[in-house]
């Protein structure tokens, strides 16, 4: 079946890991930060008991010689000095026990905050689940792991404790066979620390393996949530759509502002509106075929006047956008249009379709495609624009 758990063959993308870790699916094993603190504190007990041995003895003197002359304070004295010492040593061992196991547990996954775990749900009274849990796999590993500690652990104590068994009953000093039974129940500490530190790790593995085992993802939901990540196609293609069809009304509304239409005579329509305090002439609205005949439909409900000149018509729509200024090899060509649509203005003709006062036979200059040429700078268009004179026939000067 798609999606199920034997075609889940994909590693998990970061938005699953991210959502596993609020689900609790860690790779975390309790054992290492426990073994760890256990390891530390064996290490760091010979010396702290050296050290507590010899203040223990300074402090039985001291005593025996407050016995001379007792009081009630001094006997106070001492007993504070006493706990307080008692206070400082556990809280120092306490603090390094707790600061090994709080760095061995963020070394195997972070801090994180596990909120949708603690959230009521209706799986976790799940039977199937709960008897999968008690009899599957995890079950047998944790069975199987404890067993191994009990070994591994009596093992070792069992071969400390027999090379303890010499000392006993023989005619060594007092001393001697407390120095040496201390330090052999310190190095069976660390054995035993170290074999459980190796176990921990190869728990450790094992919970990496359950767990990257349990996000693994199907195809089907790596490509899903990449749809939602980075959007449907078909959803982002209607949003363009949309916002094509809104850019295209209003150029269309723009039409009724223009000062001229260029048309060839079907096929392209391009307006244009000059502003002389503005600059160049600018094209509001271009298009071929239906887009051409709505332009050249607005037109001639707002009697904007069109003229028919197939050359120059052709040029503005291949070499100029929308809302971008007309290209400076096209100033003369557009002058002389202004410049007789201006006329007819004048003579209260201008709406309708005109032709061209220019020549189609005037080769017009190559112009590069719409995107691919430069603005104009300030030198080109600071002081010239197609102004046209009132014969109707001066281009523009640079």
């Amino acid at each position: 079946m798609a999606g199920g758990d034997e075609d889940k063959t994909e590693k998990p993308t970061p938005k699953r890991r991210k959502e596993a870790r609020k689900e609790g699916q860690v790779a975390r094993s309790q054992e290492v930060g426990a073994w760890a603190s256990m390891l530390v504190a064996s290490m760091a007990l010979p010396a702290l008991a050296q050290h507590e041995v010899e203040q223990l003895s300074v402090m039985t003197r001291t005593s025996l010689r407050a016995v001379e002359e007792p009081s009630t304070e001094l006997a106070q004295s001492l007993l504070g000095q006493a706990a307080l010492h008692v206070f400082v040593v556990l809280l120092v061992l306490g603090s390094a026990v707790m600061l090994v196991s709080v760095a061995a547990t963020l070394a195997q996954g972070g801090f994180y905050l596990a909120t949708k775990a603690v959230k009521p749900s209706a799986k976790k009274l799940n039977l199937v689940q709960g008897a999968k849990r008690l009899f599957g796999p995890q079950a047998a590993w944790e069975g199987a792991k404890m067993l191994l500690k009990c070994t591994a652990v009596s093992a070792l104590v069992w071969v400390g404790v027999d090379s303890l068994l010499p000392l006993m009953g023989g005619d060594l000093p007092m001393g001697t066979v407390l120095e040496t039974g201390t330090d052999r129940a310190f190095s069976v500490l660390r054995n035993v620390a170290v074999a459980g530190l190796l176990m921990a790790g190869l728990d450790y593995a094992m919970q990496r393996r359950r767990v990257g085992k349990q996000t693994r993802m199907s195809k089907h939901e790596v490509k899903q949530e990449h749809k939602q990540s980075e959007g449907d196609p078909l959803v982002k293609s209607a949003i363009r759509s949309r916002q094509m069809a809104a850019a295209r009304n209003r150029m269309i509304a723009d039409v009724a502002e223009a000062d001229v239409v260029l048309v060839n005579p079907t096929h392209v329509a391009v307006a244009l509106r000059y502003r002389p305090e503005v600059g160049a002439p600018v094209v509001v609205a271009s298009g071929a075929g239906a887009i051409a005949a709505k332009i050249r439909e607005v037109a001639a409900d707002h009697r904007v006047p069109m003229v028919r000149d197939v050359p120059l018509a052709r040029a503005l729509h291949r070499s100029c956008k929308v809302g971008q200024e007309i290209p400076t090899e096209l100033f003369a060509a557009v002058a002389q249009v202004l410049a007789f649509v201006i006329s007819r203005r004048a003579r209260g003709s201008a709406s309708g379709t005109h032709h061209s006062p220019r020549s189609e036979r005037d080769l017009l200059p190559d112009v590069p495609v719409a995107g691919r040429r430069r603005r104009p700078g300030p030198a080109q268009t600071g002081t010239t624009s197609p102004v046209a004179t009132s014969s109707g026939r001066t281009p523009v000067g640079r």
